[in-house]
């Protein structure tokens, strides 16, 4: 049954085009990300991208980054008005703080760049609908990067959940992400600064890791919004991060399903995943790339192997450069749109009144 039902879904998919046009130009808006570290280690490497500018002020930052990676610190300005200037990108990646994306999307937008944001968002639903009317005015792009989102293994579990139901109708869907915790997995001090900062990140394990599962859920919901949220925020290591929580539950209650989205800085081991049950059935991705499937209580559970994606969906700086030279076309419900995001931030938001509050929030109230 797998194997029919995901060789309909992947020979439906879009194929890249069959030749690469000139590399995008794309700028780099802030360093303090360590996400950024992926993005580097291809630098000068790629046909699709070329990295033309970027602005960060940190100049020992500057230094020890293009000591690493390679590429010339004369190709970063103080801001990011000056590189754009400079430079004439044709997208800007933010690798900035979460409070900082505004302030992006306030350059960029009225320049026509466009723009792509690491998870999530904005800090709040304020930020967010001040970066989507800005976009919407000027009709420039605005995506928010996930790493899940490349994960084919999350493709497949929402073809058999939603698409072609072999699980039957969604009931329950439980989502894990997290590890030990940013400090513990080394992260640079320079992250660690915005990261533990109630402010400039708007929280902790609740936007750093809650935020995915809100994304996975208004994307198997195809942008319903749930109808309540109940939350439980908690700092199980005060001596480590005395501003922010590092343990988020997450309940999201709609019609004829449920949600449980675990953020967690406390994780003994890396997790990143996510449980679909249905009326007769379940489907696990376990990881990018191991999925477990049953598609009834009669049937044994199946450990089937996942194809990749369609080449111009496995990652996330392609997929920029493929949206930017109109190769392919993103929609309202794709996980990295706008209007996706939009509801993320908006269940955040709604999270941390919860647990502020002690009570459940009921949306649209």
């Amino acid at each position: 049954m797998f194997s029919l039902i995901m060789a309909c879904f992947f020979c439906m998919q879009a194929p890249l085009a069959a030749q690469q046009a000139t590399p995008v130009r794309i700028g780099v808006d802030g360093l303090t990300h360590d996400h950024i570290n992926g993005l580097l280690r291809d630098y000068g490497k790629r046909s699709d991208i070329v990295i033309v500018g970027i602005a960060e002020k940190n100049r020992a930052l500057v230094e020890r980054l293009s000591k690493r990676f390679g590429f010339d610190p004369a190709i970063v300005y103080d801001d990011l008005e000056t590189m754009i200037e400079k430079t004439q990108p044709q997208g800007v990646v933010a690798f900035n703080s979460i409070f900082e994306h505004l302030h992006t999307v306030e350059v960029c937008a009225p320049r026509g760049v466009a723009v792509m944001v690491e998870k999530p968002l904005a800090v709040s639903y304020e930020h967010a609908s001040k970066m989507a009317e800005l976009a919407r005015r000027h009709h420039t792009l605005l995506l928010t990067n996930y790493e899940t989102s490349w994960y084919p293994t999350n493709h497949a579990a929402r073809e058999l959940a939603v698409t072609s139901p072999a699980i039957g109708d969604m009931r329950k869907v439980i989502v894990c992400d997290g590890h030990k915790g940013p400090r513990e997995i080394g992260c640079s001090e320079e992250f660690l600064a915005w990261l533990t900062d109630p402010v400039l990140n708007g929280g902790g394990a609740i936007i750093d890791f809650g935020c995915y599962g809100a994304n996975l859920m208004t994307w198997l919901m195809h942008n319903e919004e749930p109808q309540s949220v109940t939350a439980v925020l908690q700092t199980l290591k005060p001596d480590v991060y005395p501003k922010v929580d590092d343990q988020a539950t997450v309940i999201l209650a709609y019609p004829h399903c449920q949600a449980i989205l675990q953020g967690s800085w406390n994780w003994p081991v890396d997790r990143k995943d996510m449980e679909i049950y249905g009326a007769k059935g379940y489907v696990k991705a376990l990881n990018a790339r191991n999925l477990l499937f049953r598609p009834t209580r009669e049937e044994p559970e199946e450990s089937p192997a996942v194809p990749p994606l369609p080449e111009a969906e496995r990652e996330p700086f392609g997929y920029f450069a493929g949206l930017i030279r109109g190769n392919i076309t993103i929609e309202p419900t794709d996980l990295a749109s706008l209007e996706n995001n939009l509801i993320v931030v908006k269940i955040l938001d709604a999270a941390r009144l919860s647990a502020k509050e002690g009570r459940t929030v009921v949306m649209g109230k």
